[in-house]
């Protein structure tokens, strides 16, 4: 099932969307219904159908934390000329970083070197602590998209990443939430004006999400809500003003973002 987030005018509802074509794209028959109350809770439709073209999605998820997995394809950690570690390399990202597909990302005047991250993300349903790995299935609502946008430069010259990662708009995730993803048997792509600038299967992945969940478990507890992103494959490369950026995941969609310089 496909879970969405939108805004009617000045009303946000989650929605089960539906009406999708064969490469996971909206056409004109797809479609929103609006759901009672919150999913992770309970999937209640709300009796009424809505074109989805007609509403404005919005990001698929608001978490308290956004936990993230750096240099998890060892390809990726090759070109940051690195080695992919022994275990998960964690680091977060704000709330506020969050924007939907179709919302701006806004290139800092900080930084002069903006790169894109195309990554699935993993949302989790229940709360949870120290949760096995064959466990892991339990605690996971779902997947979706996401770009960890990354002020490459700022990575490098702080020494850490909480600037680099954490600005405004940073943090783009959607379209929806896809619950029935088998996260191995799927491929990214991440387009930058149409050109491919990154591809690679998931399972290439040098901690799967069942190691990942399970680790970052241990460190911090997960509630319903929050966001892991799981790391990049090879190719990251620039962003500027103008350009429109996109990762797709098969078996989720496609979240798009065009880019726009912040005025200081």
């Amino acid at each position: 099932m496909l879970i969405c987030r939108f805004a009617v005018g000045e009303d946000i509802w989650f929605g089960a969307v539906d009406g999708l074509d064969d490469d996971d794209q909206v056409t004109d028959e797809s479609i929103v219904a609006p759901i009672e109350g919150h999913p992770f809770v309970d999937i209640r439709p709300e009796g009424s159908v809505m074109k989805l073209a007609d509403v404005r999605l919005l990001a698929p998820v608001i978490p308290s934390k956004i936990v993230c997995v750096g240099k998890n394809y060892r390809e990726h950690a090759a070109e940051m000329d690195s080695e992919a570690p022994d275990e998960p390399l964690l680091f977060l990202k704000p709330s506020t970083a969050v924007i939907g597909s179709g919302d701006p990302i806004d290139l800092p005047w900080q930084s002069e070197q903006v790169e894109h991250e195309g990554e699935l993300a993993v949302v989790i349903g229940r709360m949870c602590k120290d949760i096995p790995i064959d466990r892991v299935d339990e605690v996971v609502f779902g997947y979706t998209c996401a770009n960890d946008v990354t002020a490459r430069d700022l990575q490098k010259s702080d020494g850490q990443w909480a600037r680099a990662k954490g600005f405004d708009t940073f943090c783009p995730l959607g379209p929806w939430i896809q619950t029935e993803l088998s996260p191995a048997d799927a491929d990214l792509t991440v387009r930058v004006n149409g050109e491919q600038r990154q591809h690679g299967g998931i399972d290439a992945m040098v901690h799967d999400v069942p190691a990942v969940v399970s680790y970052v478990s241990s460190c911090m507890t997960l509630l319903p809500g929050d966001v892991i992103l799981t790391g990049t494959p090879e190719g990251v490369g620039p962003l500027t003003d103008g350009d429109l950026v996109s990762v797709g995941i098969s078996g989720i969609g496609t979240l798009t973002n065009p880019v726009r310089s912040a005025a200081p």
